[in-house]
């Protein structure tokens, strides 16, 4: 069983409660007028965000204390009950359907999305998996296909709601845990031919999906329709400049961007604080992923490695398509941006993942 340090690592933890600030301020900045139109209440959001902010704070603290290789113990019984969940969200009456996605369950504003637990249960059963298998994993058949064939199993539950934001980035984030394992580039390169054709089908299978990839290429072909967010959020971040327009002084909240509290909320952030915001928000993402890769390097067992790995992946793929969607760079798709877009189940998630990784923190020799 590995040592005990007393202290988690201060910066990561420093880093996810700037990042989470600025969240709560960006939340409330970009709703407020959406909110005050809808519910009257221009804190109808923010106050939301706040109560999941305090859960997600509680679980961090708590994981925090909770040693690392428990959840190897437990990986397997996590990974079943996440797969029941996304079993669940799919039956009428118990999923609620949300932007034509059956993608939660719950009552109202107080619902979870099981396909986010499964980010992390994924995580936690593969760690263990290539913890266990590390010597397989160079073997298509004994170690690539068992690992992968489950990732897709999930996979392929989370397209049935569908939600395919969701389930790209637990397959990357899989991805990248089997290459660090030492799979072959060789097998990565047969899979990726067969991952593109089914891509392509996936694509093919859905109309919204090709307008979709239609208006990411010229977003202006169809500017009312397919290709209104794209433009609406290059609007926003093109004005911001260096410095912004000001806090609280953005002109796409005003029912010209849908919904910018959730999913384009760094076109708001770029808009009303600039070149200069925008940076300092990535910036405090990669002290986040440097923090963590230190983490997973100093780790005293396999497991600790790829379990942070893993959270660390999640987060930076999560970052890097949210931005890449917000400044038109790929196509748009449904994926929050850790720690500041609105979203209970979200940011609960990734609070806790940060709480993992600060437990591991305590034992690592770096």
């Amino acid at each position: 069983m590995p040592t005990k340090r007393t202290t988690p690592d201060l910066i990561l933890m420093i880093v996810t409660f700037t990042l989470l600030a600025v969240g709560l301020i960006m939340v409330y900045s970009a709703s407020a007028v959406w909110a005050e139109y809808k519910f009257n209440d221009s804190f109808f959001f923010a106050k939301r965000q706040m109560l999941f902010a305090g859960v997600g704070i509680f679980a961090m603290f708590f994981i925090m204390n909770i040693d690392y290789w428990t959840w190897r113990k437990f990986a397997k019984v996590i990974l079943i009950v996440c797969f029941v969940l996304l079993v669940l969200v799919l039956i009428p009456g118990i999923g609620n359907v949300r932007n034509g996605s059956r993608s939660w369950i719950g009552v109202g504003a107080f619902s979870i999305q099981p396909s986010e637990f499964m980010k992390l249960a994924m995580i936690a059963f593969l760690a263990k998996y290539l913890s266990e298998n590390q010597k397989k994993i160079t073997s298509f058949r004994k170690g690539l296909v068992p690992s992968l064939g489950l990732v897709f199993l999930a996979f392929g539950m989370i397209m049935l709601q569908p939600d395919l934001g969701t389930g790209t980035v637990m397959v990357g984030t899989c991805v990248v845990m089997i290459f660090i394992a030492g799979a072959k580039i060789s097998h990565f390169v047969g899979l990726g031919m067969l991952g593109v054709l089914g891509f392509v089908g996936l694509v093919i299978s859905a109309p919204y999906r090709i307008k979709r990839i239609t208006s990411f290429l010229d977003p202006w072909q169809d500017p009312l329709g397919s290709g209104f967010q794209i433009i609406q959020s290059l609007y926003a971040i093109g004005p911001g400049g260096l410095f912004g327009l000001g806090l609280g002084q953005s002109r796409q909240k005003f029912f010209y961007l849908p919904e910018p509290q959730t999913d384009f909320i760094f076109a708001i952030l770029a808009e009303e604080l600039g070149f200069i915001g925008g940076s300092f928000v990535l910036l405090l993402f990669s002290l986040l992923l440097w923090r963590g890769i230190r983490i997973a390097l100093g780790a005293p067992d396999l497991f600790g490695s790829f379990l942070a790995v893993g959270i660390i992946a999640m987060v930076a793929i999560q970052v890097m398509i949210n931005i890449g969607v917000v400044t038109g760079l790929m196509p748009v798709t449904g994926i929050t941006l850790p720690f500041l877009s609105y979203g209970g189940s979200s940011l609960t998630l990734m609070l806790m993942a940060i709480g993992v990784l600060l437990n591991i923190s305590r034992h690592s020799r770096y």
